[in-house]
């Protein structure tokens, strides 16, 4: 039967924030006031101390995902850490659409496997959705495998005569083809299968996962979808398998934060903006995805705390973002006109120490031609001061996409411009980038990417040391002089805003 969402309580008003202990941390210093000064001061060992703090987080609710306990502890951990450097942090409370997903494919024998929700196999989203516990024999439906040399040619499940033989109680296996996901899985149910695995057709573009939507009246068995590879072990390598289908989620509308400090000094009509999304996925401790961002952001708002810049300075961390940028999506939204105009720029830091990684910067003059979104002008001038960071070390970096699929993204939608750093998630780093930076090639940059292993010790140190200078630096530059970006010069004084991207 449909289960009504569990409602949960909500988590408590962050009216109270539990002071921790700074032990170790150097307080902020008004002589950090230069690139040299700062990056002296931001200390690998004092962003671990923050990554440290994040993991005992995770290690006691089980992932810092929005929505949920551990992010309000890493709320309540940023927000104490930036009091005792004597900042005055403001916390933005929004609502969010929240869905916990328990859904489960498992093969129980012969060899054992558990599937990957989310990679390996998704729920459904069918009109209702019928959530079930089903374990079962698993039977093929007049599958194709090897797929067909021409997309859309499998007829699996379309008609009834395709259950001739079927074994009601079994879990039928149903690939896709030339009829509608939902007539598959009612023809199914009609032939008495106790639970559905649909599966991608296994042509070139039509091997990973999809979501099954449609109406299904009176569904009453638990339907999953499965990527074309993961049906193929089902099917070839073990036949007659036992299955564990199960699909079981929460929808409901829940609370979640963002937190901001700002400097007390510099103009408020030319602000640099520099931002990391606070949240994990769901059932991970998320240390580099973006643990490693929002501890060296950290590190540096605490060291420049004292210094006096030229612009205002805007730090941010961002909730939700794993659930499609909403954080940083409802800070813009709610930002009237005028306070998008006083933004003279955002830096975006989104997984900055990945265990396999590459030194990636936002490439803000697209000189890659691989930008699917408009660039804001100014943002080229970003990308020179991180290019100009790496080369006077000595480092190779590259661009990487600026596609507008982290927290950067709301805000080059309003014209902003925005650049940052990204040390690689799930693509697989090349045999010419491991010549660059050393590690592994053929396999990816960080393996544990949105998983459970995505843990302290899935970072790569001498690359988040490096980052987190990159950042100080940035951060800085940009504090004293965003006159490459917008045309306001230094020191201070305004002299009128120039359309974004002037230099004069």
């Amino acid at each position: 039967m449909v289960r009504r969402p569990r409602r949960l309580a909500l988590f408590a008003v962050l009216t109270l924030v539990l002071p921790l202990a700074v032990t170790g941390q150097a307080l902020a210093d008004p002589s950090n006031n230069s690139p040299a000064k700062l990056t002296q001061a931001v200390t690998l060992n004092g962003v671990l101390r923050h990554l440290d703090a994040f993991q005992s987080i995770a290690d006691t609710h089980g992932d810092r995902a929005a929505g949920r306990p551990g992010y309000q502890a890493s709320v309540n951990y940023v927000v104490s850490q930036l009091t005792s450097a004597g900042y005055s942090p403001n916390v933005q409370e929004f609502d969010f659409p929240y869905v916990e997903d328990n859904s489960r494919l498992d093969r129980v024998a012969p060899v054992p496997r558990i599937f990957q929700r989310d990679t390996e196999f998704t729920r459904n989203g069918f009109t209702p959705t019928f959530e079930g516990d089903v374990t079962g024999v698993v039977q093929p439906v007049d599958v194709i495998v090897p797929p067909a040399p021409v997309p859309n040619t499998s007829s699996s499940g379309c008609e009834p005569a395709d259950f001739a033989g079927f074994v009601p109680g079994r879990v039928a296996m149903i690939q896709r083809g030339t009829c509608g996901f939902n007539v598959k899985a009612l023809n199914a149910q009609a032939a008495g299968a106790s639970a559905v695995i649909l599966f991608n057709e296994g042509q070139p573009g039509r091997t990973g996962l999809s979501t099954p939507v449609g109406d299904t009246p009176g569904l009453a068995v638990p339907v999953v979808f499965a990527t074309y590879a993961a049906a193929e072990d089902l099917i070839l390598n073990t036949p007659g398998a036992t299955v564990r289908v199960k699909v079981d989620f929460t929808e409901e509308t829940r609370k979640t934060w963002n937190v901001f400090a700002e400097s007390r000094d510099g103009d408020a009509n030319n602000v640099v903006m520099a931002g990391a999304h606070l949240d994990s996925v769901q059932d991970g401790p998320g240390i580099n995805d973006n643990g490693s961002g929002s501890a060296a952001l950290l590190e540096t708002a605490v060291h420049m705390k004292k210094v006096k810049p030229n612009a205002k300075v805007r730090f941010a961390w961002w909730g939700a973002e794993e659930e499609g940028l909403l954080g940083s999506e409802h800070y813009v939204a709610t930002l009237p006109q005028a306070g998008q105009d006083r933004i003279a720029l955002y830096l975006n830091f989104d997984m900055v120490g990945s265990p396999n990684h590459f030194f990636g910067i936002y490439d803000g003059d697209d000189s890659s031609g691989t930008a699917p979104v408009p660039i804001p002008p100014g943002s080229a001038q970003i990308e020179d001061v991180f290019e100009k960071f790496y080369a006077d070390r000595g480092l190779p970096s590259e661009d990487t996409d600026f596609s507008g699929r982290s927290d950067y993204g709301p805000f080059i939608a309003v014209n902003i411009p925005a650049g940052g750093l990204f040390t690689g998630a799930e693509d697989v780093k090349s045999a010419a980038q491991a010549a660059r930076y050393g590690g592994t090639a053929g396999i990816a940059f960080d393996p544990c990417y949105h998983q459970p292993c995505d843990t302290r010790s899935n970072l790569n140190l001498t690359a988040l040391d490096v980052n987190a200078d990159a950042i100080a630096t940035a951060v800085i530059t940009f504090a004293f002089d965003t006159s490459t970006v917008n045309g306001v010069r230094a020191p201070g004084k305004s002299h009128g805003r120039a359309q974004r991207g002037s230099t004069s």
